[in-house]
């Protein structure tokens, strides 16, 4: 333990150092690499250099602020840092000229400050203060965007490795009592009592036990996973490594998605690190507890995060999920006794292990404890990562954290779980976000995605959208999963095509039921839910398309029509446009459409400079 305490000494040491010196960082996780943030870097670099300044120059992961990327930060000694939005190359060396050169921020394209009480910038929003952070609470996210997730060194100045120590020096059974007092749920989307399945892996008998952490995120427009594991890739080795010592494992597997290879990068570069020191390998800490750890990078199908499917996968058998019983706890990995959390849930474990069980139930509803990390998407102003306490409600992380719909249009529903998820409505909005009470309402908590729609969307096409994944992502196993997703898209299809009949209704409300309850894994059994919370809460969109052979929402082209309205210029573009032919006018008078002939493809609109054609 000495050799711990001496390195976390050096690099608290090291830490300090850091942020006493005039610095930049910059945001380089893959939504900020994406935007351009190594082109930013090197044109820092080159400003740097050129003014011949000594500043540190550093790189983070994702603050949560992805609709701002690309990202830096900008601080001097003794002041707070501020973080500027939307930088690219040619505006870094404005920035540069005005905070480090003449010490006044750019406040014009600053978004936050992180500061203390007496460091803080006039007319900058203090992080806790600013509208998307202050009904947040962050601890799995507390170092995203906040040290350089490939340095072991800020891990330990920032409490990494403080939960594992204390764990090695407290008894195994006592780690698992722990982790059920903190009423810690598995965060991968069964919100399975974390506590209990440690248990029952713990009581298991076996001469040999495994460790899996779930990072198959493969969710449409989901990335918490994704950003954890760029973020602090320590917290979830860390957190797996404690849950090996409570259970009696000494090996571990994180299975990766390989799309996903910068946390992959990261993760080996942890690793390595982390043997190199000895908090991982053979007599970690002297404690006589040895665990080593791989990486199996999976090869994106859908139906790897199911439990099952992904051990088969690691095994190198075809990711299709096995019959259960008998569950992984008694009979996982090779068949051995395995504890299979997501990194959500690992990356929880050592904030527990260091503040305590009954810190992290403070946090939350009675039911569903702490905080959970989402993925907000859609047409949102502001998309990103966020992590609130269990049991806010839909419209503060809608309006207050998400900023609102884009554009001014009003809000239609928000699509909680991925593709095994519901759709809620405007009238769900004061839903407390908690397992019970997204389940009672048709939808669930799945891995933490959310994407929000707004009055332009159709909401047929939208669970047509997500049972086409659903179905082309099943394994094929189970007859219910196999054709009964099938034959739920071949009706959404006729439905959206303008072709549907009355008694499609209650064939996808029987269908879904069936499928539900009938299907061998999670995918199956929650495919149908997209398709009955729709018909649940948006019913009258269904019978429209059905009955009056309308889209209301203007998006199925089947069912749509074009209309030329008086602010036509008879400037002819809309003519040449049309492949079909059916538009006629003279020059500078309004034009035609000829609805026979429209093969309502939509180039006059892409054309039209005027918004003369309207979709209907």
């Amino acid at each position: 333990m000495n050799n711990l305490n001496e390195l976390r000494a050096k690099s608290l040491q090291q830490y300090k150092a850091k942020l006493n010196k005039p610095r930049i960082v910059v945001g380089l996780g893959t939504c900020g690499i994406a935007a351009g943030g190594e082109k930013v870097m090197k044109a820092i670099k080159e400003d740097v250099a050129n003014r011949k300044l000594d500043v540190d120059i550093d790189i983070t992961s994702c603050i949560g602020m992805c609709f701002a990327e690309p990202v830096i930060e900008v601080s001097l000694p003794g002041k707070a840092s501020v973080v500027y939005g939307g930088v690219y190359p040619d505006n870094v060396g404005k920035i540069i000229e005005s905070h480090l050169v003449n010490k006044a921020p750019l406040k014009e394209m600053a978004e936050i400050q992180i500061s203390g009480d007496n460091a803080a910038y006039e007319g900058i929003n203090v992080m806790e203060k600013a509208p998307y952070y202050e009904k947040q609470v962050r601890s799995v996210t507390s170092r995203l965007g906040r040290t350089n997730p490939e340095s072991l060194e800020d891990y330990l100045a920032t409490g990494g490795y403080e939960g594992l120590e204390k764990a090695l020096s407290m008894d195994p059974q006592a780690i698992v009592d722990e982790i059920k007092k903190s009423g810690l749920r598995g965060r991968g989307g069964g919100g399975f009592p974390t506590g209990m399945k440690w248990q029952f892996v713990r009581n298991s008998v076996g001469d040999k036990k495994y460790i899996v952490c779930n990072a198959d995120e493969g969710d449409p427009g989901a990335f918490m996973d994704r950003s954890v594991l760029e973020g602090d890739p320590h917290a979830v080795m860390e957190g797996m490594m404690i849950a090996a010592f409570a259970i009696g494992a000494d090996e571990g597997v994180i299975y990766c998605r390989a799309e996903y290879p910068l946390a992959i990068k990261r993760l080996n570069m942890a690793i390595e690190e982390a043997e190199k020191r000895g908090i991982m390998g053979k007599n970690i800490l002297g404690s006589g507890f040895s665990f080593k750890m791989r990486i199996k990078a999976g090869a994106g199908a859908f139906v790897c995060g199911e439990e099952t499917a992904l051990l088969n996968s690691i095994e190198g058998k075809r990711g299709m999920p096995r019959v259960r019983p008998p569950f992984p706890a008694n009979a996982g990995l090779w068949a051995k006794p395995t504890c299979l959390n997501n990194v959500e849930t690992y990356a929880n474990v050592p904030f527990i292990l260091r503040r305590g069980g009954d810190w992290y139930a403070s946090m939350g509803t009675e039911k569903s404890k702490g905080s959970k990390v989402f993925c907000l998407t859609g047409k949102i102003n502001n998309t990103g990562l966020c992590e609130v306490p269990m049991g806010i409600t839909l419209r503060e992380i809608v309006f207050n954290i998400a900023g609102g719909i884009q554009d001014g249009k009003a809000f239609k529903a928000v699509q909680s779980g991925g593709p095994s998820g519901g759709c809620l409505p405007t009238e769900q909005l004061d839903l407390p976000i908690d397992y019970d009470s997204l389940i009672g309402a048709g939808a669930m908590m799945g891995s933490g995605g959310l994407v929000v729609m707004d009055e332009t969307t159709c909401m047929v096409d939208v669970a047509r959208f997500f049972l086409n994944f659903t179905q082309l992502e099943s394994c094929g196993k189970c007859t219910p999963c196999r054709e009964g997703t099938k034959r739920l898209l071949e009706i959404l299809t006729r439905i959206c095509d303008g072709k549907g009949v009355p008694e499609d209704i209650p064939t996808l409300e029987r269908l879904g039921r069936v499928i539900k309850s009938s299907a061998l894994c999670g995918l199956g059994q929650t495919a149908p839910n997209p398709v009955l919370t729709t018909l649940r809460y948006f019913r009258n969109e269904y019978e429209a398309h059905i009955n009056d052979k309308c889209c209301p929402a203007g998006v199925c082209t089947a069912l749509a029509t074009f209309t030329i309205t008086d602010k036509c210029a008879g400037c002819t573009a809309c003519v040449k446009a049309c492949p079909a032919g059916a538009i006629s006018g003279e020059v500078k008078k309004q034009h035609v459409i000829d609805r026979a002939k429209c093969i309502k493809c939509g180039a006059c609109v892409d054309k039209c400079k005027f918004q003369a054609i309207v979709k209907a």
